[in-house]
């Protein structure tokens, strides 16, 4: 997960643990600490990254069109996760090629329905090879 802000850092975190899914999730809090995190990876990439917009140095888009613009982090699904409501926004995230664009969740009930989600689409994108794991 890449987002420069600590609290929805750590409220991401603590339901991940809450719900018993242990140390599955790691944090960067912006673009270029993502991208030299992934380098380091290699080979073995995460299966899944969800993606703030609003960041400094580089934000989501930036990072997201050096993603999908990279042979070696192409495969990666990666779901934007933002408090923007733009549709022009959204738009432009699934055009430059995101799997999807979650809206912050504003309660805990929606805050452990989208750490589910997160959960069980890795669960699923590991079992069909769309990456590495991770």
């Amino acid at each position: 997960m890449v987002d420069d802000d600590a609290e929805d850092r750590q409220i991401i975190k603590d339901t991940f643990e809450d719900l018993g899914y242990g140390a599955v999730i790691h944090f960067e809090e912006n673009g270029e600490e993502a991208v030299k995190y992934l380098q380091q990876c290699l080979p073995l990439l995460p299966s899944l990254i969800i993606l703030d917009l609003n960041m400094p140095k580089m934000n989501g888009t930036q990072t997201l069109r050096f993603l999908k613009g990279n042979r070696t982090f192409t495969a990666i699904p990666v779901i934007i996760f933002s408090t923007s409501l733009n549709p022009i926004e959204r738009d432009e995230c699934l055009a430059l090629g995101a799997h999807s664009y979650v809206i912050k969740p504003i309660s805990y009930t929606q805050t452990v329905d989208v750490v589910k989600h997160f959960y069980n689409l890795c669960n699923e994108l590991s079992k069909t090879g769309s990456s590495s794991q991770g």
